[in-house]
């Protein structure tokens, strides 16, 4: 008999766990049946919305601003200082194994790649896929140009500062860019304290009747905005960091075209770990000093990071021109814009909810890769403490227990900070859930 009852229970237990299993299923695939279809080129703005970003604002979702905050959330700190770009997880974990690739312990072991290259380091289907996303997207010219790989665009950065100041000058070249300006423009180009260049500061205020170096960074880092050479004098190099000029933090007006360009995939894939950037450089003699001094600082750089980085960016293509089909329902980019959208959104209202901080406001300008005319929505919220009480934003907001970058680091007042808008959706909604609730 009581074996009986054992078995009974038994399987008792087993069909309540495949009916708990069933319904947990059943709700996964209904979640996913309410998502919207991807679109096309050419639909209106309002009407974007995207298979895999589930939106916040529809009538059966509570946003997280309307959330009371648990005990844990009161006590975490929000580090938005820095600008790892990892919400872009969610977008390569439902691509699968599409952007997997296998490199046989045989490979990749030389040092040079394309000895016939002038960037010898440079991996060929790393250049090819180069090309390629800049086609596909429309936001830089490849004609023309000598393709320079780095580790980053610091690295590049660097490489650049050292192939354009003059060898035999009795002084250091100065280095400017408009305030407000990257942060670590400053530290980077005096670090070595090379007797080659020098930070200058605020390219608005420049006035040196001498050789210069301006750094023009559009989209800017930290307010956003387009930008263009601030200073009107001759003897001057200009260096286009575009790290941001991509689909889903700005319209894409027109193709650069730029003496010298950096780009990164970071800020593009979210692939910050490859440590992977390039320069477009139309001067041979530019691009051949940049390639030495990466072959002098690092002799050259990684493959398999290159290998890794091609496969990515082949897999953002691929996306770009099939989306709509089985393999790619929607492109990267119209993921990343629907994202981007979302988070500012949230951003803005929880700003006015809370009343005491402010946030620059962009013009819309028609973006040729969306076929459609929309506004920015830049990789880093500008944010202003507006009241007279708060002289320090960042000081003010680590009170609070979120982490940002103040004003000071990047020439202007204290009264603003830059906030990545970048980081997982779990830090991201608990941020605007704080932000939301803080009042002077």
């Amino acid at each position: 008999m009581g074996r009986v009852i054992k078995v009974i229970s038994l399987k008792h237990f087993f069909v309540l766990s495949m009916a708990l299993n069933v319904s947990l299923i059943l709700r996964a695939i209904n979640q996913d049946n309410r998502a919207p279809m991807a679109v096309q080129k050419g639909i209106n703005a309002a009407q974007m919305t995207f298979l895999s970003f589930p939106l916040l604002s529809s009538p059966t979702a509570a946003t997280p601003a309307t959330q009371p905050l648990g005990q844990n959330g009161r006590e975490r700190v929000i580090n938005l200082d820095h600008g790892d770009p990892t919400m872009y997880e969610k977008y390569w974990k439902q691509m699968g194994d599409k952007a997997t690739i296998v490199i046989p312990g045989w490979q990749s072991m030389s040092y040079f790649s394309d000895v016939k290259n002038l960037c010898w380091f440079l991996e060929p289907e790393f250049a090819k896929q180069i090309v390629r996303v800049h086609k596909v997207v429309g936001n830089a010219l490849t004609e023309g140009r000598h393709i320079v790989v780095g580790t980053g665009s610091s690295q590049l950065f660097s490489a650049a500062l050292y192939a354009l100041a003059p060898q035999d000058a009795s002084n250091p070249i100065s280095v400017v860019s408009a305030a407000p300006y990257y942060s670590c423009y400053p530290l980077m180009t005096d670090s070595i304290k090379s007797g080659l260049h020098k930070w200058a500061g605020d390219a608005k205020v420049f006035n040196k009747d001498e050789p210069y170096i301006e750094l023009v960074t559009s989209p800017n880092n930290p307010d956003g905005f387009i930008r263009h050479s601030m200073v009107n004098r001759t003897g001057g190099i200009l260096v286009h960091d575009l790290a941001y000029y991509w689909p889903q933090y700005t319209p894409i007006s027109s193709p650069a075209d730029n003496d010298l360009t950096l780009f990164t995939v970071s800020k593009i894939t979210g692939h910050a770990g490859m440590r992977i950037g390039w320069a477009l450089v139309k001067d041979v003699e530019v691009a051949k000093k940049m390639t030495k001094f990466i072959e002098l600082n690092t002799i050259g750089v990684s493959k398999d990071s290159q290998i890794r980085a091609a496969k990515v960016l082949e897999v953002v293509s691929d996306s770009c021109e099939q989306a709509g089909g089985s393999e790619h329902v929607e492109s990267f980019f119209h993921f990343s814009h629907a994202l981007m959208t979302e988070r500012w959104r949230m951003l803005r209202e929880a700003v006015k909810r809370s009343g005491i901080f402010s946030l620059p406001e962009f013009s819309s300008a028609h973006c040729n890769f969306f076929d459609n005319k929309l506004g920015s929505q830049p990789a880093f919220a500008w944010l202003k403490c507006d009241g007279d009480d708060v002289d320090d934003c960042e000081s003010f907001l680590r009170r609070h227990k979120i982490l940002t970058r103040g004003g000071k680091h990047f020439g202007v007042s204290p009264k603003y900070v830059r906030i990545s808008m970048m980081d997982r959706e779990e830090t991201y909604d608990l941020f605007i859930q704080r932000l939301s609730q803080i009042r002077s």
